[in-house]
């Protein structure tokens, strides 16, 4: 255990990587408000058309994130893994991005919208993926708390400034302009301040000069920080050629020994689950308020933004708790938390306790958020990490189709939106249940 007072996050280095999940964060928020209101404004579409347009990015995360994950895993330049990835996909995007509000004919607004979601998916898994190159196993709960408060940042931004500035013009131009602004300032921070160590092994093999930089200086770092991880592992697993060997195939799930492979399905279900609920209650709840409590859709999205709010407060602490306690324990704490208040909030509570019980669901909400993908990233080994990021990616983008889908069905049936909770009831019990099973993904110290 000595071992863990010798590692340190690099919190500038988390900082700037983070810039990058927040510009993804920032596009989508304005691309989820404003993309509808466009559908709907200009060119009359029925609510069923725009719904079923805005699940686009979604097919394109299940379909194309784990292979994504794998390609980048199998990448090697003189820039990393990650960076050819993001070095291609984001500018692209954010030129993309500036011609969405300027189409007024629906084909060619459909085609620049396609081929956005589908550049986004070539870039998502790779961004997210720089932080495990970078973090050794101990910190990437506490890392994953910091970068997800940077994408809570960047959807704060998309939110005011981009509902300030989509007013200026009819066609809400300046909104998605100033999303690609800060994508492309996104873009630079992480080619000035964050390296891949993979990208310092490269050098070196290929002979070629590595500047004194402090973008090389922390990546060298987060290599010492790795070697020193590795030689204090105790786990059987990891002392194993098996191990050693890179696991980059799309199929790395397969090469896992098979309690590993039943403890990640275990997981993957119980991601899969949660997500059911937790995207039902942000597609539907609006509609539960109004009707339930008759308020306004205004003040049930406000009801929303504490939830949101708490956890991003609560993201950085959350990760802190993982490590200190553990992933596992903490993952439960949070899906007990949100069945007991799913229950509470079934017995039809007041609106004002209902707010309170929603603040409340959001520190949980944090609890298992954060702590989630470390646990699915500490079955990949260094070599694996973008493989093993597209497998969360596919299972939370499944659910996020699936949940509007079926929960609509089942709304349509009944008649009724008291089901809401009850539905969300049922996929954390399912996900505790799975959770259940899962006997590996803490740290390996």
């Amino acid at each position: 255990m000595e071992i863990q007072t010798k590692l340190r996050l690099n919190y500038w280095q988390i900082i700037f990587i983070g810039f990058g999940f927040l510009a993804s964060s920032l596009a989508w928020a304005v691309y989820n408000a404003q993309v509808p209101l466009i559908l709907d404004e200009r060119f009359s579409l029925s609510r069923t058309l725009i719904g079923t347009i805005m699940t686009i990015d979604n097919f394109f995360g299940v379909i194309l994130q784990p292979l994504i994950g794998t390609w980048s895993d199998n990448t090697h330049s003189r820039f990393g893994r990650r960076f050819p990835w993001i070095a291609l996909g984001l500018p692209i995007c954010a030129l993309l991005f500036t011609l969405v509000p300027l189409q007024t004919v629906l084909w060619q607004f459909m085609l620049v919208i396609v081929s956005f979601n589908f550049i986004m998916a070539l870039w998502r898994s790779p961004v997210v993926s720089i932080m495990p190159d970078v973090v050794p196993s101990p910190l990437r709960s506490e890392a994953n708390g910091i970068i997800n408060l940077m994408g809570g940042v960047g959807s704060i931004i998309a939110f005011y400034y981009g509902g300030v500035l989509s007013d200026l013009t009819e066609d809400k131009f300046y909104a998605f302009f100033m999303a690609s602004i800060i994508m492309m300032l996104a873009l630079i921070l992480l080619f000035l301040f964050v390296r891949d160590p993979d990208s310092l092994l490269y050098k070196e093999t290929h002979g070629i000069p590595i500047r004194n930089s402090l973008a090389n200086r922390w990546a060298r770092l987060s290599q010492q920080q790795f070697t020193e991880e590795y030689s204090a592992l105790v786990d059987e697993n990891f002392n194993t050629e098996s191990t050693v060997k890179q696991r980059t195939s799309l199929t790395a799930f397969l090469d896992l020994p098979s309690q590993q492979q039943k403890s990640l399905a275990a997981l993957l279900i119980a991601i899969f689950a949660w997500f059911m609920g937790n995207n039902a209650i942000e597609t539907f709840f609006t509609l539960f308020a109004t009707n339930t409590y008759g308020i306004s859709g205004g003040q049930a999205t406000m009801m929303l933004a504490g939830f949101s709010l708490a956890f991003l407060l609560f993201a950085v602490p959350a990760g802190r708790i993982g490590h200190k306690f553990g992933r596992k324990r903490t993952i439960l704490i949070g899906l007990i938390g949100f069945i007991i208040i799913f229950v509470l909030i079934i017995a039809k509570p007041s609106q004002m306790l209902l707010q309170f019980l929603l603040i409340i669901a959001g520190f949980f909400w944090a609890f298992i958020n954060i702590n989630s993908l470390p646990m699915v990233l500490e079955f990949a080994t260094l070599s694996s990490i973008g493989t093993f990021t597209g497998y969360y990616y596919m299972f939370s983008f499944s659910a996020s189709i699936v949940s509007p889908i079926f929960y609509g069905f089942l709304q349509d049936i009944f008649q009724t939106d008291a089901l809401l909770f009850v539905f969300a009831l049922v996929c954390f019990i399912v996900a505790f249940s799975s959770f259940l099973f899962v006997k590996h993904g803490e740290e390996h110290l």
